[in-house]
């Protein structure tokens, strides 16, 4: 991880598993409706996983090593849980609205990428090392982040026993692999939404197979 462009490390984010890059529907909201689709649940997603695990390291991060008084802490504390809120407002409205969940789960890879810049900034003010992407650190830290189901007590041992740089870089390296994540979900939201439209397309789909039958 020598530099913010050349750390988008998470090509190994989804590994080989596709059902992790796209979903469409939450159990709560099934419907036997031919233009309603179903979702999958959001706690599947890979991406809402890692942001959950963000959030976690975050919020101790932030609790740990700064002071409470200083206003990056709001700062980050927010933009990790907009990343993850964001994540479960998307999918919930993905049964009425593609351009709703596209629209939110580009908001919560804004958050990730603010949250991010947080993150350098503190190793960089602080002349503390940016681990490089193919350094053993980051090696590490991937290969742990490819537990499934993944969850914060993956990392518990060292965000709770390491120094503030080894946590902020562990908590890097998981934001670009999120954001590797929400970016191939971006893509096949787009795709989904070019081919097949959005509520209004399917329910005039709908009706003119009902007048048909």
């Amino acid at each position: 991880m020598g530099n913010q462009k050349n750390e988008n490390d998470a090509s190994n984010g989804n590994h080989g598993n596709p059902q992790h890059t796209s979903h469409s529907s939450h159990d709560s909201h099934s419907s036997p409706s031919c233009f309603l689709k179903p979702r999958g649940d959001y706690r599947t997603l890979l991406s809402y996983q890692k942001t959950e695990v963000i959030y976690e390291i975050t919020y101790r991060f932030c609790q740990k090593f700064l002071e409470r008084r200083d206003r990056t802490v709001d700062q980050m504390v927010q933009a990790a849980r907009s990343g993850k809120q964001n994540i479960i407002e998307g999918s919930k409205a993905a049964v009425t609205s593609k351009e709703t969940e596209i629209k939110l789960t580009n908001v919560a890879r804004a958050s990730l990428e603010e949250l991010l810049e947080d993150y350098y900034d503190y190793l960089r003010v602080r002349d503390l090392a940016i681990w490089d992407k193919q350094g053993k650190e980051a090696l590490f830290t991937r290969k742990l982040s490819q537990t499934t189901p993944l969850t914060y007590d993956v990392f518990r041992e060292f965000v709770e026993t390491r120094p503030a740089n080894v946590v902020a870089n562990i908590a890097v390296c998981l934001i670009h692999q999120a954001n590797y994540l929400l970016d191939q979900q971006l893509k096949r939201l787009e795709q989904d939404f070019l081919k097949t439209g959005g509520l209004r397309e399917r329910m005039t789909q709908a009706r003119l197979q009902a007048r048909r039958s």
